[in-house]
């Protein structure tokens, strides 16, 4: 053989190794891209979650991974968002972030809608306001849009409720809800828990009572503003229960307070008792339109479980403990309520 042909033969096998190296190469780069675009983590740990309103695009959703810096690559992230077919399927939520997150785990989570629900612990709320303000602070609907739907007759009617009485639907309880609820989809699936909650057993418990759920639930927020034992319950209820039977006016001041609204008020005087207005139990016979505020559970089950006594009256412990007095006639409760009224005095505590 030549030397011409055995350096032909060189060359040409340097060029077929030459031409298989780029060939790995140019595989082994578009491995990594491929990786990378997809599968290498890309989310930040910059964001806890991320928001989608309803209604957003892809291109607010775009805005506001950038400027969030929720991911740490966004040209991967766009790229991979079109060949993956996001783009058109946005769904709105409340989503958790996972620093490390790959683009593809991160596209896949959104285009589900796999959202996490927000926690609802709902307790301690006296006005329909306060209500739809806690609920706008953990959900995506406004206040308003919350409370139009409280003040409309049209639509707590449906429900079996008025405007009044509505609040007694709410059971306070730990509730879940996805952040993008609707206020009326919101409203249903309180109502299903409200209907879950009064059993077959609560209702004839009401019935014994010759109160329907909502009265009995008015009731449980009387007892509930009164008592600050849990304990001390079913004493309370036994007692307004008799003044109710006996059709003598409730007389509670906690009802009083809800009227003036004015929920500072330590002492009631007076010129309190004048107010007039249907929650006012000095002034009207029987129970109030609605509740003075959302009774718990251990509140509606001590009504419906009430202690049975005799007591007419009842007066906080002089000794501020929380407790109560309690008596079955006028001259005894005048002695627990100057005890009282002295021990108010002696602490310089004037309303």
């Amino acid at each position: 053989m030549s030397n011409q042909q055995k350096s032909s033969g060189g060359t040409f096998k340097k060029f077929i190794i030459a031409l298989v190296v780029i060939i790995i190469v140019s595989l082994a780069g578009t491995g990594v891209f491929y990786y990378l675009r997809y599968f290498g983590p890309n989310v930040s740990d910059k964001q806890e979650y991320l928001y989608i309103h309803t209604g957003a695009g892809f291109d607010e959703v775009y805005k506001t991974i950038r400027e969030q810096g929720i991911v740490n690559d966004t040209a991967t992230f766009i790229k991979a968002a079109h060949d993956m077919n996001y783009t058109t399927r946005v769904k709105p939520g409340k989503y958790k972030l996972t620093a490390g997150m790959s683009n593809r785990n991160f596209i896949n989570m959104l285009k589900a809608g796999n959202q996490e629900p927000v926690k609802l612990a709902i307790h301690n709320i006296r006005l329909k306001a306060q209500f739809a303000g806690f609920l706008a602070k953990k959900l995506e609907p406004d206040s308003v849009s919350f409370l139009r739907l409280l003040d409309s007759a049209a639509f707590v009617d449906k429900y079996g409720f008025t405007t009044d009485n509505v609040f007694t639907m709410f059971i306070p309880n730990s509730y879940q809800s996805y952040w993008n609820t609707t206020p009326d989809k919101f409203f249903t699936k309180m109502y299903a828990n409200y209907q879950k909650f009064w059993t077959a057993e609560r209702k004839a418990k009401a019935d014994a009572l010759n109160l329907t759920p909502v009265q009995v639930t008015v009731l449980a927020s009387i007892v509930d503003a009164e008592a600050s034992h849990d304990d001390e319950m079913p004493t309370i209820a036994g007692l307004y229960l008799n003044r109710l039977k006996g059709s003598i006016k409730l007389e509670s001041d906690p009802t009083v307070i809800f009227a003036v609204n004015d929920f500072t008020i330590k002492r009631v005087l007076r010129r309190d008792l004048m107010k007039d207005s249907p929650y006012n139990t000095y002034m009207y016979k029987g129970l109030p339109p609605g509740p003075i505020m959302m009774p718990s559970i251990n509140a509606i089950d001590a009504v419906l479980n009430y202690q049975k006594n005799n007591y007419l009256f009842m007066c906080a412990k002089e000794d501020f403990s929380g407790y109560h007095n309690f008596a079955d006639n006028e001259t005894q409760h005048r002695i627990n309520a100057r005890k009282f009224q002295q021990a108010l005095n002696d602490r310089n505590i004037l309303r």
